[in-house]
């Protein structure tokens, strides 16, 4: 079989494990970056504007949980590393694997168009049209800012979480009065470092629908150390267990003046945070319930009460985007895409998505997972099912990882990794690779 020629889209950890996996298997590949560097969202600072990484940040997964199966991350690092130390371990992952070579930087692409009889015409940055059997799609999911939206119209400092460094950049927020909107791992980050009593601010943290905290060390050791799911007992049988710990080994929300949350233990995406409940405790942070409107620099809430603020920030996740395609070929409305085993588009058979999950403990070692599967689809040893299966089993999957989660546009991609690895490694690559021997194969 003539091997294809492929691209890749973005050099972020999606991308740089992709290409890592087509250099093993011999494969031509060009891998189109539209910064100057890799790492994507690690890399802070990055000039094509993709990263969320604030100043202080650190990984809320541990190294333990975060690394890749055949690179670890060196053991000098700290349980939970710096942004600092991602995009170190990444540029060393990037050179360990002489993966530069295959990196166009500054080149992005900027249209792909899909001929008829099959193939893709992409047009880049500085490099005018190329063309390629096949496109693997790699750019990342946390880099479009998705904004409440609210009635009315707020006239303080708006920002989204996306956009914030520090306490004084990009703008400066110290004594002021600042209303954070969410409650993610961001959100927590955000409002306990503006909630300092050394930057004089009043910090308020509005949740619609509230979270569970989940510390990131349990009997000393990081908690998510503890943390594998089995493929052997039902899946919801292990969540009613955690869902029975949860409040013996952190608490409930509300002990620390948290809003109930309006759904069970790991219906929604938890929260890691170890000072939160501490500054909710020590009344340096407040917070409230959802906002029902805006009004000038009043921001009403829906219990009835009102207060006026000098900053929102929107800590609201990000929608899922394809600058590069056609609405009408790929989109993902309200973060919905229906993607086989979150990898290939029915009836597209020479496109394939790597990274696009919300993945319980970590994105690393699932992508990772992914692209040995893609590797094998694009060297003939292994073929997906017939188009109707793959819709019938993405019904199912969505059944199986999110039919119990809260259902938000945050939630549509969230998996969980031990399970996914599990069902690609012992049924989807063998029964694959079972397709590809009796001539299914692209």
């Amino acid at each position: 079989m003539r091997r294809p020629t492929v691209a890749v889209i973005g050099a972020g950890i999606s991308g740089l494990t992709m290409s890592k996996m087509l250099a093993d298997y011999g494969l031509e590949f060009a891998t189109f970056e539209s910064s100057d560097r890799v790492g994507g969202n690690w890399a802070f600072g990055n000039p094509n504007g993709h990263s969320s990484a604030y100043r202080s940040l650190h990984i809320d997964t541990s190294k333990h949980q975060l690394s890749f199966k055949d690179f670890p991350m060196p053991a000098e690092y700290p349980d939970f590393p710096h942004h600092t130390q991602v995009k170190d371990y990444l540029d060393s992952y990037t050179d360990a694997f002489d993966l530069r070579r295959h990196i166009e930087f500054e080149n992005g692409v900027v249209h792909a168009r899909r001929h008829p009889e099959g193939g893709w015409e992409l047009e880049t940055q500085r490099t005018g049209t190329r063309r390629f059997d096949v496109l693997l799609v790699a750019n990342g999911h946390h880099w479009d800012p998705r904004f409440a939206d609210k009635p009315g119209e707020f006239t303080g400092t708006t920002m989204h979480s996306h956009a914030y460094i520090d306490p004084r950049t990009p703008h400066d927020l110290t004594g002021k009065r600042i209303l954070i909107i969410g409650l993610g791992n961001s959100a927590a980050d955000i409002a306990v470092e503006l909630s300092s009593k050394t930057l004089d601010n009043e910090v308020v943290i509005s949740t619609r629908s509230s979270a569970w905290i989940v510390p990131k060390y349990f009997a000393g050791k990081p908690a998510d150390k503890y943390y594998k799911t089995s493929p052997h007992i039902p899946f919801a049988w292990q969540r009613k267990f955690v869902q029975v710990m949860q409040p013996m080994t952190a608490g409930r929300p509300e002990d620390y003046g948290l809003p109930t949350p309006n759904h069970k233990f790991f219906e929604a995406h938890p929260t890691q945070s170890v000072e939160l409940p501490l500054r909710l405790g020590s009344g340096d942070l407040r917070a409230k319930g959802d906002i029902e409107r805006w009004d000038g620099s009043t921001v009403h809430f829906a219990d009835g009460t009102a207060e006026d603020f000098d900053v929102v920030i929107h800590a609201t996740g990000y929608n899922i985007t394809f600058p590069f395609f056609d609405e009408d070929l790929v989109s993902a409305p309200e973060n919905h895409i229906r993607l086989y085993k979150r990898i290939f588009k029915p009836g597209t058979d020479d496109l394939a998505f790597i990274g696009f999950a919300q993945s319980t403990p970590t994105l690393f070692p699932f992508v990772e997972c992914q692209t040995r599967l893609v590797a094998a689809w694009l060297v003939g040893r292994y073929a997906p099912p017939s188009e109707a299966e793959m819709e019938r089993v993405i019904d199912e999957d969505q059944q199986k990882y999110t039919a119990h989660m809260v259902q938000r546009p945050r939630h549509t991609q969230q998996l969980d990794y031990f399970l996914y690895e599990h069902d690609l490694r012992v049924k989807e690559i063998p029964a694959g690779a079972a397709r590809a021997a009796t001539g299914a194969a692209r």
